[in-house]
């Protein structure tokens, strides 16, 4: 459940160990990692902002700009094909449209519950839109904007794979991941390893899932259903993985620390600020950014050196990293009354 804030889950979840019971008040409210969204083709940061009940866009060489949408938005999500924004707006219980050409809200569209995660098939030209506290699922025709709902189970995350037309539903009260086929509609549990799922990234063939009550991640053989645990740190949560390279970055909320894995061994361990909950990596500069909303930090690692090259402190509740891969210029989405941080290149 990736809407609260990771120790406010372990306290409720795990209740009665002293090591939760020690950590530090939450700093923050909602977690979600679908904060920001960069588009190719206008060169232009989307990102959410809160606190104001808008989308800030950054775009190079220009004054950042507010796009007002509805209450509450805490996800988004862009299809290239169509450069269409989608803004989860949680408080209005609706998805607002945002046509990147423009910058202007063309449609607001109603989800089944209050909505949370969002993912984009730009091959179907589809959205999908979990719903908070609720087994439905919306799905969102990009062709003229409307939507429909489907009975899938609670989600706290969605990854989209085209290429194999398989939806990905992670909840975190579950130890399976849900796979949705978008051509015939069937359901199918997949095995992952352990319960309070959280974090979830694919390469290739395999898909990768934290879950927090353990120091593993699963590794789901998408074909044969088989799955592998890999060593990772206490209370894994955020995943990261390289295009390129295949490695596998892990935050580990615990014990402050990065894990990077290849394959089935775990490389190094990199000491970062307490409780990271999100990661970001710029794979062309190297640079792995782990945010640290309770400490008001963001630490860059080197992914070459894989050691730590900066911290960025005092910072405003960071809780996600947006950055653009032409100038690589990087920004902390905040929580607090700023939106974002603008973070000079290390």
């Amino acid at each position: 459940m990736q809407r609260l804030s990771l120790s406010v889950l372990m306290l409720c979840m795990l209740s009665g160990g002293t090591a939760f019971a020690q950590m530090s008040s939450p700093q923050t409210g909602l977690i979600n990692r679908d904060a920001s969204v960069y588009s190719p083709k206008t060169g232009k940061i989307y990102l959410v902002d809160s606190s104001h009940d808008a989308v800030v866009v950054l775009a190079p060489a220009k004054p950042p700009v507010k796009i007002k949408v509805g209450s509450e938005p805490i996800a988004l999500a862009l299809n290239l094909r169509t450069e269409k924004i989608y803004v989860v707006d949680s408080g209005s219980r609706s998805v607002s449209v945002i046509d990147g050409r423009t910058d202007k809200t063309i449609a607001t569209i109603p989800t089944a519950a209050r909505p949370y995660a969002i993912a984009v098939d730009e091959a179907a030209n589809k959205v999908y839109v979990s719903n908070t506290f609720s087994d439905m699922l919306t799905v969102i025709d990009g062709q003229n904007d409307t939507a429909t709902n489907l009975r899938t189970g609670s989600a706290d995350a969605i990854l989209v794979d085209s290429d194999r037309r398989r939806i990905y539903l992670l909840g975190y009260e579950s130890d399976t991941v849900t796979e949705l086929n978008s051509v015939t509609g069937a359901l199918t549990k997949l095995p992952a390893g352990a319960m309070h799922l959280w974090g979830m990234a694919r390469q290739g063939k395999t898909l990768y899932i934290s879950h927090v009550q353990d120091a593993n991640i699963a590794a789901i053989d998408l074909e044969s259903h088989a799955v592998l645990d890999l060593p990772a740190g206490a209370m894994p949560c955020a995943i990261a993985v390289g295009k390129t390279t295949g490695l596998v970055y892990v935050a580990n909320y615990a014990d402050g620390t990065v894990s990077i894995l290849d394959k089935d061994r775990r490389l190094a361990t990199v000491a970062v600020s307490a409780h990271p909950q999100a990661l970001t990596l710029d794979e062309d500069t190297g640079l792995l950014y782990a945010a640290s909303p309770q400490q008001n930090t963001v630490t860059v690692i080197d992914t070459k050196t894989r050691l730590v090259s900066r911290t960025y402190r005092d910072l405003d509740h960071p809780y996600a990293i947006a950055f653009n891969p032409s100038t690589h210029e990087a920004f902390s989405v905040n929580l607090g009354g700023s939106p974002f941080t603008a973070l000079q290149h290390p």
